[in-house]
């Protein structure tokens, strides 16, 4: 071979090898392996919880747009938005040019994430339907992204306040919780919501565990004979969701005013915030715990 050509082929090859170490992946809860050639510097956000974990790695400013509801932080009410749940703008999508788009694939369905993928889009979808799963994504959502050492420093940081908690309030006495997701239809938290488990993290029995499902409609007569010693529901300060409850009357629940309305947001978006989120509803929880034993009412 002359020698001349050689310095060029070892050349060719070192900007082979950059290039594979430069490249960035990861596979998402779909078990598909997305990769990209450098850092994402234009991101779509496909959901509200997929836009929180983006700006938890600090890639805020690099998020182009993003789905109604995206509200959180703050800075996030700037991004343009997009669509929303399974109802997207295609067309504004593609002419935002991302080089990545971070999906819900639950909520956003695979029509969308599949249409999205026909045009050439990486497409990298999350479902973290679980409190460890949350830390999980937000690592590989690191990795694709190149914030390795930020995923995975406040992975850490999640997973030692979830193990905390869960120590703290998990073996204490059992208190029976109705977690109220919808009022008209009567909704509530089936056995297959992270919530469930996050109750049971906190010693609370979530007492529609047993039907299937993530969600589940349910009567007042079997809320009644299930008979709750804490109410839960999610909402802004000031909204009367209990109304009904208390009309009724005929609860330990009620009896002992333990209706209790969480901040929204914090237990419903599997993001960081989720151990904010198990902190207040254990703190709830805890506080029924007390007000029922220093009744003395055995009749709860």
């Amino acid at each position: 071979m002359p020698a001349m050509i050689r310095p060029a082929l070892w050349g060719l090859f070192l900007w082979g090898w950059a290039s594979a170490c430069l490249a960035l992946s990861a596979v998402d809860d779909g078990g598909r392996t997305v990769t990209l050639d450098a850092p994402p510097r234009r991101i779509v956000s496909l959901a509200p919880h997929t836009t929180e974990l983006l700006f938890s790695l600090g890639l805020g400013e690099r998020i182009v747009g993003a789905s109604e509801y995206s509200d959180y932080p703050p800075e996030a009410h700037a991004i343009p938005h997009i669509g929303s749940h399974d109802r997207f703008d295609l067309e504004r999508i593609l002419s935002l040019q991302p080089d990545l788009v971070v999906a819900w694939q639950s909520g956003n369905g695979p029509d969308v994430i599949n249409r999205l993928r026909d045009f050439g889009l990486p497409v990298f979808a999350l479902e973290p339907d679980s409190l460890t799963a949350v830390p999980d994504d937000l690592e590989r959502l690191g990795r694709l992204t190149g914030r390795d050492a930020i995923a995975r420093d406040k992975a850490s940081a999640y997973r030692r306040e979830l193990a905390r908690l869960t120590q703290t309030y998990r073996d204490r006495s059992p208190v029976r919780v109705f977690y109220q997701v919808w009022d008209s239809p009567l909704m509530t938290l089936a056995g297959d919501q992270y919530v469930t488990d996050a109750i049971r993290r906190c010693g609370g029995r979530n007492l529609f565990a047993d039907l299937p499902g993530k969600t589940a409609t349910v009567s007042v007569e079997a809320v009644l004979e299930r008979r709750p010693q804490l109410i839960l529901a999610a909402g802004d300060p000031g909204a009367d969701v209990f109304q009904r409850w208390r009309v009724l009357g005929a609860l330990p629940a009620v009896k002992y005013d333990q209706l209790v309305l969480l901040p929204p947001d914090t237990l419903a978006r599997p993001t960081l915030r989720l151990v904010d989120g198990l902190a207040n509803l254990c703190r709830a929880i805890d506080g029924a715990r007390q007000t029922i034993h220093e009744s003395g009412d055995s009749s709860t």
